[in-house]
């Protein structure tokens, strides 16, 4: 057995130092090595003037671009390779642009079966009278899906390199909001009053007639987007804000975007596995039908219309 130390005699062993440096309790340099205060550089005459000798030198030498050698070198090269390769690029795109079919020709690549069904098909199989419509949220679906999401990507990252987080800055820019725009301006006001509701209106007819006609969710969210805009630049963030937030905008996007993953997923897997979906198309020409194109509609004008705003926000003082 191990002999046991009084306090003393462990106070003097390596174990205790070494414990106490692990610990940040004592610093086993400190004290123990030899200081001495540095003393104020002072440059003598001879040096500095040397010294300046040297930076004038160095600068007449490497920064004198006219008169430089290897700079003008560099440049010609540079221009020689410019254009080449300018000539090359020009070049490759002719030949590509020459082996193109004739336009026109019955047999071109763009007049194949797959526009052909879409033609034919459309409105037997997704049940909607617009024809871009069914192609969009049914045919390619899922290619509409991934727009959506890199909408709200889009916002997320706009949102990360804008936001505001220190709460004086965003104290600072709402007692500085009415800078930015005229919201005491009678005409702005009242021309607001008259035209945002038929803006939303608007807007909400072209969603939910994009099925049955030029519309969709796109469009009418783009619309609906405007309005909002316009009746923040009118009344300001004070007014705005009582019944559109950012709390607001993240939760309609979240839903939206899960409705439609969703609702896609089901029209997925059914295909998928063929088998028939359960949900009808519908009577072609009627605001309920194409199946779930509708709600697809909808949920894309929420995202867009939502995203429209939440940029505008965003770039002009980093919030809502």
């Amino acid at each position: 057995m191990s002999k046991k130390l009084t306090e003393e005699q462990y106070r003097k062993t390596f174990s205790f130092r070494f414990r106490q440096w692990l610990d940040g309790t004592k610093d086993p340099y400190l004290g123990e090595v030899e200081m001495k205060k540095q003393k104020p550089f002072v440059e003598d005459a001879q040096t500095a003037a040397h010294r300046i000798q040297d930076e004038k030198e160095v600068e007449e030498r490497a920064y004198d671009l006219e008169h430089n050698a290897e700079v003008r070198i560099f440049n010609r090269i540079y221009r020689v390779f410019a254009v080449a390769f300018c000539i090359f690029l020009v070049t490759m795109l002719l030949i590509g642009v020459s082996d193109l079919p004739t336009f026109g020709d019955a047999h071109n690549p763009a007049n194949n079966e797959v526009a052909e069904r879409y033609i034919e098909k459309g409105l037997e199989e997704t049940g909607a009278v617009n024809i871009v419509t069914g192609m969009i949220l049914d045919y390619r679906a899922f290619d509409t899906l991934g727009e959506s999401h890199v909408l709200f990507i889009a916002t997320c990252t706009v949102l990360i390199l804008l936001r505001l987080d220190r709460k004086e800055d965003r104290e600072a820019n709402e007692a500085d909001d009415r800078t930015h725009e005229p919201k005491n301006d009678v005409i702005l006001q009242t021309v607001a009053r008259i035209l945002f509701p038929p803006i939303i209106i608007f807007g909400i007819y072209i969603i939910l007639a994009g099925h049955l006609g030029p519309g969709g969710g796109f469009s009418g969210g783009a619309v609906i987007g405007a309005g909002l805009i316009l009746y923040l630049n009118a009344f300001g963030f004070a007014k705005t804000e009582k019944f559109f937030t950012a709390k607001t905008y993240k939760v309609m996007s979240f839903a939206a975007l899960a409705c439609y993953s969703l609702a896609k997923s089901y029209s997925f897997y059914t295909g998928a596995n063929h088998i028939e979906s359960v949900i009808p198309l519908g009577t072609p020409g009627a605001i309920l039908s194409s199946g779930l194109i509708l709600i697809l509609n909808i949920c894309v004008g929420v995202v867009v219309a939502g995203t429209m705003y939440t940029f505008y926000c965003m770039f002009r003082k980093g919030g809502h």
